[in-house]
């Protein structure tokens, strides 16, 4: 049973983008209070944003590494110290389009004991957008998006930490995962919509941070099969997934992704030794399971 009044947490990770995170503060400043606390997690910035946020948010506690220590390491302090029931994870951004992000928290964890994490409905964009209706169902999904979601503390606290050496990318189907293995479960609540202001198609043309994040993703895909999936299915998983990239990307003229490809093959086997001492696969009938879930609700567009 939860108390009349559960302690909540925000938890923000930053990194040189002052301007980004001084804007999502501003969006949720009003629902801090007594039993909401906001938590920044400065990771060693060079652009002024500890300064800035003690100047304009005295009532925001700050954390800061001198030196950059990397965001899973972040958000890893971040969850394991706080004494609050649940901490919404965001950006620094994100931020949420909905006025009573709050109370959608705390009836939907009251009403769902076994949900361990709750997954936001995610807007990709810095434009405007009327229409929030909801053309989706709540349900329990695979895995979540890192930039805009809850946890119940209890949940978290039942599983490993991210693991760090990840760096970028798929610590959250880690997550999953090992939730999954608890018997928790991971319901996307497409009432509780948050806007990631990201331009994709910006992103997109950075031919450098498309090769990062490319490498970064299909990476640990593969490392999250070598530590979850049976040992039969791996062969197999891993095949099918860089056969798709070569007969999605490289044959059809991407040239782009042969580089980082290999490199993402390279960074598989120099993480072999870490694979195996994280090992913790599935069952038969857990991935059996596992595998009729619902695939996660990265993107969401409004009805024009």
């Amino acid at each position: 049973m939860l108390e009349k009044y559960p302690r909540i947490a925000i938890l923000i990770s930053t990194k040189n983008r002052c301007e980004d995170l001084l804007f999502t503060i501003g969006k949720i400043r009003h629902l801090i209070n007594e039993n909401l606390s906001c938590v920044i997690f400065d990771d060693g910035s060079s652009d002024d944003t500890s300064e800035k946020v003690k100047a304009q948010f005295p009532e925001v506690m700050l954390l800061k590494n001198k030196i950059s220590k990397g965001y899973i390491y972040c958000r890893n302090k971040m969850l394991n110290e706080t004494n609050a029931d649940f901490a919404i994870s965001l950006d620094d951004d994100a931020h949420f389009l909905i006025e009573n992000p709050i109370e959608i928290i705390k009836n939907h964890f009251q009403a769902n004991p076994n949900c361990g994490l709750m997954a936001a409905r995610i807007f990709w964009g810095k434009e405007k957008i009327r229409y929030t209706d909801i053309d989706e169902n709540q349900q329990v999904v695979k895995s979540y998006v890192g930039c805009g979601h809850v946890w119940r503390i209890d949940a978290w606290r039942d599983i490993p930490n991210y693991p760090e050496w990840f760096e970028f990318y798929g610590e959250e189907n880690f997550a999953s995962l090992q939730l999954f293995k608890k018997k928790w479960e991971v319901h996307y609540v497409p009432e509780l919509l948050v806007q990631h202001r990201v331009d994709m198609k910006e992103r997109a043309k950075s031919t450098k941070n498309s090769a990062f994040r490319y490498r970064r993703s299909i990476r640990a895909d593969w490392f999250n099969y070598f530590m979850f999936f049976p040992i039969s299915k791996i062969p197999r998983k891993l095949g099918y997934s860089i056969w798709m990239q070569c007969k999605n990307k490289i044959f059809k003229g991407n040239l782009k992704v042969v580089s980082p490809l290999l490199l993402a093959i390279f960074d598989l086997f120099t993480s072999i030794p870490k694979l195996i001492v994280n090992r913790n696969p599935l069952t038969s009938e857990e991935y059996d399971n596992y595998l009729k879930l619902n695939e996660a609700k990265i993107y969401w567009k409004p009805e024009k």
